[in-house]
């Protein structure tokens, strides 16, 4: 896909699909700006291997539940490369727990970055994206978000929550050539799938048809597909990535 000249900032950039997607955006010559909460390592991991394939690239560190920090990071993206073309609202956390035994402040924690975090960023880019008449938007949500699952109150909760934001944006921003979608991932490779006792990595496998997980660049050719000009004629959809655990 041809992103050459294109701008693009992605929440939580620093590593599992957050790096993949600055990657896949990256190799189709976009401009990347990427924040990451507190990782400086994997940070300069990311900036490092993107300056390696001749990106331009800027790292910005920061929360997305802090609006001052979003607007630092979408006014790097303008300050730097002169426009924003393309959000992808990857920053998340988990805090799981069952509803009986779930802090508050686990809840509070989980709903201020997935959820109010995307709408600060969809906020702040929208702005940016209805004064050039363009723009894509990409919002990462979660198989959880459609179906819930156990232990993940607040977690289903902020990604079905992302879903409302996307359709409700979408119809608010579709007449001005900017398109807001989510891609929804099943179970994908990370650190922490990678621990999990054999037994427990039958029985994930057992729900998924496809038989395996995914991994984060399956999520990010999604994610690149929307943010093209090729997907321009969709907006307000969920596209699930999860081998089939949807059907």
């Amino acid at each position: 896909m041809n992103f050459a000249g294109k701008t693009a900032v992605v929440t939580g950039g620093s590593r599992g699909l957050g790096r993949a997607v600055c990657r896949k955006l990256a190799q189709g010559g976009a401009n990347v700006v990427f924040s990451y909460a507190g990782n400086t390592a994997a940070a300069q991991e990311t900036l490092a291997e993107l300056e390696r394939m001749g990106a331009n690239v800027r790292a910005v560190q920061g929360s997305v539940g802090d609006s001052e920090a979003v607007k630092a990071l979408m006014d790097t993206a303008v300050k730097e490369f002169g426009r924003l073309d393309i959000l992808v609202n990857n920053a998340g956390i988990t805090r799981d727990g069952l509803v009986m035994l779930m802090k508050e402040e686990d809840f509070d924690a989980v709903i201020d970055t997935n959820l109010k975090g995307t709408f600060l960023c969809m906020k702040a880019a929208s702005r940016i994206m209805l004064r050039q008449k363009y723009g894509r938007i990409v919002n990462l949500s979660s198989v959880v978000g459609l179906h819930g699952n156990a232990g993940q109150v607040n977690y289903a909760a902020s990604k079905a929550g992302v879903i409302g934001m996307t359709k409700s944006l979408a119809k608010e921003l579709a007449s001005k050539n900017i398109t807001v979608n989510a891609v929804a991932p099943g179970f994908i490779t990370t650190d922490m799938t990678d621990g999990l006792p054999e037994a427990a990595k039958s029985a994930l496998l057992a729900s998924i048809p496809m038989a395996r997980l995914g991994a984060p660049e399956d999520v990010a050719e999604a994610v690149a597909f929307l943010a093209g000009d090729g997907a321009g004629y969709i907006t307000g959809q969920v596209l699930g990535v999860d081998g089939g655990m949807g059907m």
